[in-house]
């Protein structure tokens, strides 16, 4: 994980990421938070998954462009939109299937479905993986960059991140395993294996080179080998 808290970092072209605060879910589990911030072809700005607002992190943010669309990509990451509303109140917030419900006290301006936003189409590409009883994550390819960006979907942490009996639960559902993985318990969650299916078939379709992840150091070269590998025990039944 990046030492360099609420700092941006050139991740490629016209991409950027920040690492938050670390969070606490369910059953008392630790999770580091990261943004990414993507400049379109306009100038404006496109925030994914943004992490709590801090004075130095918007005038790092503001010193890129404007920021014009606020992402939750899915149900599980949308604790500091809220906040990032305030901070730019004419940014556009979208909000992925389930989050609506959830979040009734947030102002969405639109959905995340099946087609990107005509906004940022040109530059940002869009799937969303249905079929899962956890959450539906919208899932991102930037082409510049030619980044994909995972939010909870792929997960890796350090052995020594999480501690006592999380530590052996972490492994049993491969938060911790060789290389980044899909954990198990969305595996299991994945009911309607065929939509899913064809959910990942269309992401393998992208050029994809790197891989980032809201919860594990990302991939930068081979990305779209490491896709297949990842999510082999869906495409190969």
């Amino acid at each position: 994980m990046c030492d360099m808290a609420g700092a941006l970092q050139e991740f490629g072209p016209e991409i950027w990421i920040a690492d938050g605060p670390t969070v606490t879910a369910a059953a008392g589990f630790h999770y580091p938070t990261r943004m990414a911030i993507i400049r379109l072809s306009d100038g404006g700005l496109f925030l994914w998954s943004p992490t709590a607002v801090t004075e130095d992190l918007r005038a790092e943010v503001e010193s890129l462009g404007d920021v014009r669309y606020l992402i939750a990509p899915n149900s599980l990451h949308h604790l500091f939109v809220g906040d990032w509303q305030q901070a730019y109140p004419n940014a556009k917030a979208y909000a992925p299937p389930g989050l609506r419900q959830k979040r009734k006290d947030l102002k969405f301006d639109g959905d995340l479905g099946d087609a990107p936003i005509a906004d940022w189409a040109e530059d940002i590409d869009l799937v969303v993986m249905r079929g899962s009883l956890i959450t539906t994550e919208a899932v991102f390819f930037h082409r510049k960059s030619a980044t994909v960006l995972f939010t909870d979907l792929i997960q890796h942490f350090q052995p020594e991140w999480f501690k006592g009996w999380r530590a052996i639960v972490a492994r049993l559902d491969l938060m911790v395993a060789a290389e980044p993985s899909v954990p198990r318990k969305f595996r299991i969650a994945f009911t309607d294996r065929p939509t899913a299916r064809a959910s990942i078939r269309r992401i393998l379709d992208w050029p994809v080179v790197n891989v980032l992840m809201a919860h594990g150091e990302p991939i930068t070269d081979g990305g779209r080998d490491f896709l297949h590998r990842a999510f082999r025990w869906l495409t190969d039944q």
